[in-house]
């Protein structure tokens, strides 16, 4: 069957697109060829800086070809008495291009109407092609579209050229900006074409042995992943794994080529940290580590073509990494003679966010969070953990973090180590912006943990304060991002703070400060915005949303308790029992929502078994008493399987109840004793979840 392949060339496009569009190119394309029911066996799509390619295997070469029946008028309306066509009959066959012959009768749910049977689909493949290729290409997506020249089409980069193959034909799709012919343009200096591309078996062949291009970015991350493994062997090390980086470079080349550089010994005396960020940010290059995971004086970098000199590009490489490595070390030097009282000083003068202060108004508000959170979690933190606030900000003014900023809080935690602060203290400094994304591990110490919840808080509270709440996807301050740090750090640190003291504490630093939010509206707004925040993440976890609502509906304060009341649901609602068990008491809510305002005065569940009438209810009031001492028993451990599993032995007496016994009886010293049975029932089940939310 026919091979079809299709590139779009293009000028350089940066790194972060190519894997996004060869995967969009693979989706667009597929679902393009299936809703014109043309049929292929395989596609596979690929990308580097200067082009994306699809390559199809297997291609139908015509369209599938289908019957369909199309109605026309009604019989009344197309047929005279006489059984003849009306106008309306002999028109509906001339817009089928029908002879009248060919017109029948078909009975619907609606009456006899006119019918007649057509033949859909069969053109050949070469001509549908074209106007899916500009509709896949229109549709490609980028952050932000350009225009070049005086065209009014738009792109993420010029598009250059088109070429487009099926077997020996070529599809005569056009652009605005160009039309596609059997030519492609290969590397730029090994390589540069025009290539004459023969047929689409042949591409392959010609873009990588005439045009030296390596398509395939799995391909280019595996050459430069064994070449600079043997190249770091031969000096005594391996090259240090960055995956991003790696995914990166690969799409910064269409002809890798790692080679390994070197330099002086004595900038080894620099942070790790810093001699890796200078390498991977400003250089694209990757570190080299012994079998004890020190540096070695080498790093590696990767080519895009393959120079006459190597050697003199090797040069021009470690020049560059010299000056920067250099500009480190004077940064370096300049901080360690740098005291923090100087730096704390500075901070005075660099503005946190317009209408909360400076940084050294943030850097108290942390030592006096940070004093509350020890005192909650750990009192015998709580001089190490205050320090760590008053100095957590600290590097925010030195010179190595004004060069390389993503070294902020790993500097101030080597500087706090530097001059003499104690482990915990530098520990909490160097985590403190952990995580930095939903794929970040958070801080690993307790430390840095309770600092990094400070920091989060007090940003959040202030920029609630002020009224910047995040809107549709505009989150310029990242408070998405540091409302699930929180979450996380609550969750993977084990820590049974409740969410409520700590926004409380947070807010309490602004004491003072003019807010434009009143601190109660912004508190209950934050608290909302947590709760979206729990629902998005453990949705994302793929929990269930109807479990992760009804969870959430039993109290999201304990966020850690709330992870395994999620877990419990999530595992109880795959139980057999569970759809009965959920509409049992979803009942009872609802009976509560419904009826407790018609009760008179408010239900408090408490109830006087000397009322009982019917023998139902003196059972289920059996009942709840006895499972209530083991349903605290098992709250206190947070076993809330064992408390889920407590609902079966319930059960029974629920639907007992329900079955014998009215409610809502006349007698209202019955009927309120009767709601505040139900009441007692439903308070303690909501404390586990709201299960008038579940919906089965």
């Amino acid at each position: 069957m026919p091979q079809f392949v299709f590139e779009i060339g293009i000028e350089e496009m940066p790194a972060r697109f190519v894997p996004g569009l060869a995967e969009e190119l693979k989706r667009l394309l597929a679902g393009e060829l299936l809703a014109a029911k043309i049929d292929f066996a395989r596609i596979a799509t690929a990308g580097t800086p200067r082009r994306l390619t699809a390559h199809l295997s297997g291609v139908a070469a015509v369209q599938k070809s289908e019957e369909e029946i199309v109605t026309g008028p009604p019989v009344k309306v197309a047929r005279d008495a006489e059984g003849k066509l009306t106008k309306a009959g002999l028109g509906f066959a001339k817009s089928q291009n029908v002879d009248v012959a060919e017109v029948f009768e078909l009975d619907t749910a609606k009456g006899r109407y006119l019918a007649v049977k057509k033949q859909a689909g069969g053109q050949p493949t070469l001509a549908i092609l074209p106007g899916i290729l500009a509709s896949v290409v229109k549709s490609l997506s980028f952050p932000k579209k350009m225009r070049w020249g005086s065209f009014e089409f738009a792109f993420g980069r010029p598009v250059r050229w088109l070429l487009a193959l099926l077997d020996e034909a070529v599809v005569p799709v056009a652009l605005e900006v160009c039309a596609a012919d059997r030519l492609t343009f290969g590397h730029r200096v090994m390589g540069p074409g025009p290539h004459v591309v023969a047929s689409a078996a042949a591409y392959g062949t010609v873009i990588r042995e005439q045009g030296k291009v390596v398509l395939d970015p799995a391909e280019r991350r595996e050459l430069i992943r064994a070449h600079g493994a043997e190249l770091a062997a031969a000096k005594g090390g391996s090259v240090i794994a960055n995956e991003r980086l790696l995914d990166e470079v690969a799409n910064l080349v269409e002809y890798p080529l790692p080679i390994l550089g070197s330099f002086d010994a004595r900038y080894l005396a620099l942070p790790r940290e810093v001699l890796l960020t200078s390498m991977e940010s400003h250089q694209k290059s990757f570190g080299v580590e012994d079998a004890s995971g020190n540096l070695k004086p080498h790093f590696l970098t990767v080519l895009n073509l393959m120079p006459k000199d190597i050697d003199l590009v090797r040069k021009g490489w470690e020049r560059v990494l010299r000056a920067r490595l250099e500009d480190a070390r004077f940064f370096w030097e300049s901080d360690i003679a740098t005291d923090f009282d100087t730096w704390r000083e500075a901070l005075e003068h660099v503005t946190f966010l317009a209408g909360l202060g400076s940084m050294g108004d943030k850097a108290r508000r942390l030592e006096k969070l940070c004093s509350f959170l020890a005192g909650r979690v750990k009192p015998g933190l709580t001089l190490d953990l205050s320090q760590a606030g008053r100095l957590a900000k600290c590097d925010l003014v030195s010179d190595m973090v004004g060069e390389f900023d993503t070294l902020q809080g790993v500097m101030g935690g080597i500087y706090a180590r530097r001059k003499g602060e104690s482990a915990a203290v530098w520990q909490a400094i160097s985590e403190h912006y952990l995580p930095v994304g939903p794929d970040s591990p958070v801080p690993a110490s307790l430390p840095g943990a309770l600092l990094a919840l400070a920091d989060k808080a007090d940003s959040l509270a202030g920029c609630f304060g002020l009224g910047l709440i995040p809107t549709g996807g505009a989150d310029p301050y990242a408070l998405r991002r540091q409302a699930l740090g929180i979450c996380r750090i609550l969750i993977e640190h084990g820590l049974r703070l409740p969410l409520s003291e700590l926004i409380d504490a947070a807010f309490a630093g602004y004491s003072g400060v003019a807010l434009k939010v009143a601190p109660e509206a912004a508190r209950a707004q934050l608290l909302d915005f947590f709760a979206q925040r729990l629902k998005a993440y453990f949705g994302g976890q793929g929990h269930e949303t109807l479990v992760v609502e009804a969870a959430l509906g039993g109290g999201f304060d304990d966020v850690w308790a709330l992870s395994r009341r999620i877990a419990a649901l999530g595992e109880f609602s795959r139980a057999a029992g569970f759809q009965a068990a959920v509409l049992t008491f979803k009942r009872a809510a609802n009976i509560i929502r419904k009826q407790g305002a018609e009760a008179g005065q408010e239900l408090n569940g408490f109830y006087s078994p000397e009322i009982f009438e019917a023998k139902a209810e003196r059972t289920l009031g059996a009942a709840l008493a006895e499972v209530a001492p083991r349903f605290e028993a098992y709250w206190a451990a947070d076993d809330f399987g064992a408390i889920l599993g407590l609902l079966e032995e319930l059960r029974p007496a629920v639907d007992g109840f329900f079955d014998k016994v009215m409610v809502m009886a006349e007698d209202p010293r019955v009927r309120l004793n009767r709601l505040n049975l139900l009441q007692a029932l439903v308070a303690l089940l909501s404390r586990v979840a709201d299960f008038a939310s579940l919906q089965v």
